[in-house]
């Protein structure tokens, strides 16, 4: 924890750290488009099995007389209940007596039918195309769209398992850099993808860098801040996210064809990649590692960048070792994941933060595809998804500075869970009010979020700082693969999906009551002051406990 001391010395929030937020912050707002990208690169078109004597360039006149092809539909196509033709069916043999005007032929519904076996024709009103209307995933291989979500979200579990535990042990900055890349070139790959499988592939690839880039952007923000400012730079963190989700929607608003898309949302992170190696490593990772001279080149870098330049001449390897000689001594062993098990409060601390990064992600992925029920336009919808973010995450940012990261995380999931559970005794006629709940519901998952990446930095130390994160983040999307999965309770109750995404942040704001407060206190380095941390109350209590009067 010494090391606060010597970013104390170089400036802890300074001109180098207003230029670090803002190019780590900006490529968030990019990243935030592959996670909802699908959104509009897999959008299903309207669409009807294709009819070789109409949808043929070389259709004969003689069939299609003076009629419009639409009007022909009629005895190709069969209609469904809403009266529109069928997507997935087409008749056996043309029903010609349909075309005469006004006509209802009893038998109609009874005429034998088979299924698209020459294919489908695409509306393109909307999406000059999509890898549905490209690869053909509708009808028997509707399965193949939500298929890809799932694919990405596994790459994003295995990636945070992958990626946290060598940022521990190769550095933040390295890691941060390589995944700029992997995301560009697998991004772009994917935009050129010849076929499904190739496809679903880089995507899988995208997502394995997303996680390392999110886990590390946070990090470096975090280590490279004093303790006072941590909450409001990682809500500025927090709200890329939100501005992502605009831009997202802008973007595929002007440009939808789906390859374009992909392709235009990966460049730029080419761009990221050659503009990251300017980043200065964390010095406190670097200095606990034992490199120390690296450490201290970091140091003086930022304090010549800050304007210290007292700090940069008179900072000298003695003056860093002498500061943190008991960090350096606990730090010498080796760490894995199996050490956030090996001492009570950290293993505590470990169980909790996994049980609340699944909540997030499980809650907010259940919900937010259920969104899509309000029947707004789809742009429209991921503009005002992001507007409504904003103002929860600034809400947090307050809340965990007035009331502190204990009471605001507990807080958050609480109301989050009351308002989704209020919504199962509110009636289906109030349509207005349940949708006022359900964007409630998600806005205070949104406040949940934010507090939580500030919060589980501040919980874990130094040396297993990025191992620990990446847990969290693998059970964050464990949790968003099977929230989705919830909805097929549906079938025994229409309530109980709403129960089940009530009850979950319930018990996530009552297990956030079980951790400690960080507000105000320096980030640990080594498990030793984690643990000493605790031990260091105990003096204080007992007294009280043990007075007779």
């Amino acid at each position: 924890m010494a090391f606060a001391e010597l970013l104390e010395q170089v400036g802890s929030l300074g001109r180098f750290q207003i230029f670090q937020i803002f190019s780590l912050v900006f490529p968030i707002v990019f990243l935030t488009s592959h996670n909802l990208l699908e959104n509009f690169t897999a959008a299903i078109p309207p669409h009807r099995c294709r009819v070789p004597l109409l949808d043929n360039a070389t259709a004969p006149a003689n069939v299609t007389g003076s009629l419009e092809p639409e009007a022909l539909l009629r005895a190709f196509i069969p209609l469904d209940k809403y009266q529109k033709p069928e997507k997935c069916r087409r008749f056996l043999h043309p029903q010609w007596q349909l075309l005469e005007l006004n006509m209802l032929d009893p038998n109609a519904s009874e005429a034998g039918t088979e299924s698209c076996l020459d294919g489908w024709v695409y509306d393109h009103s909307n999406f000059t195309s999509s890898i549905v209307s490209e690869w053909d995933m509708v009808c028997d291989w509707l399965f193949l769209k939500p298929m890809t979500q799932s694919i990405y979200m596994a790459g994003i579990m295995i990636g945070a398992l992958i990626y946290g535990p060598m940022s521990d042990r190769f550095g933040r900055r390295l890691v941060l850099s390589c995944c700029y890349l992997q995301l560009a070139i697998s991004g772009t790959c994917a935009a050129f993808a010849p076929n499904f499988s190739l496809y679903c592939s880089f995507r899988f690839l995208s997502a394995f860098a997303v996680a390392g880039i999110l886990m590390n952007t946070g990090t470096l923000l975090m280590e490279w801040t004093r303790t006072q400012a941590r909450a409001r730079v990682m809500t500025i963190n927090a709200l890329g996210f939100s501005f992502g989700q605009a831009l997202l929607s802008g973007v595929a608003y002007a440009i939808r064809d789906w390859s374009i898309l992909q392709l235009t949302m990966s460049v730029p992170f080419f761009l990221f990649f050659l503009s990251s190696w300017w980043l200065a490593e964390s010095a406190r990772w670097l200095i606990i590692m034992g490199k120390t001279d690296r450490g201290l080149h970091a140091l003086r870098k930022v304090a010549g960048f800050n304007g210290k330049k007292d700090a940069r001449d008179t900072l000298t390897t003695e003056i860093v070792l002498a500061t943190m000689q008991e960090d350096l001594t606990a730090a010498k062993a080796q760490h894995s994941m199996v050490d956030l098990f090996r001492t009570p409060e950290l293993r505590k601390r470990f169980g909790c933060m996994l049980f609340l990064w699944f909540t997030f992600g499980f809650t907010f992925y259940g919900l937010a595809l259920d969104m899509q029920s309000l029947g707004s336009n789809i742009f429209l919808l991921q503009v005002l998804f992001g507007a409504i973010d904003i103002p929860n995450k600034m809400g947090a940012f307050f809340a965990m500075n007035r009331l502190g990261r204990r009471v605001t995380q507990a807080g958050s999931f609480l109301l989050a869970g009351l308002c989704i559970l209020v919504n199962t005794v509110v009636p289906q006629e109030l349509q207005t009010l349940r949708v006022t709940l359900a964007v409630l519901g998600i806005g205070f998952v949104g406040s949940a979020f934010t507090t939580a990446t500030v919060y589980s930095s501040e919980l874990f130390p130094t040396v297993l700082r990025m191992t620990a994160m990446g847990g969290c983040q693998m059970l964050a999307r464990l949790g968003s693969s099977l929230g989705p999965l919830v909805r097929l309770l549906g079938q025994v109750s229409p309530l109980l999906p709403l129960f089940v995404y009530g009850g979950v942040p319930v018990l996530a704001g009552l297990t956030a009551l079980l951790l400690p407060e960080t507000l105000s206190l320096p980030l640990p380095d080594t498990i030793h002051d984690v643990e000493s941390r605790v031990k260091g109350a105990e003096p204080e209590q007992s007294p009280v406990k043990s007075t007779p009067f």
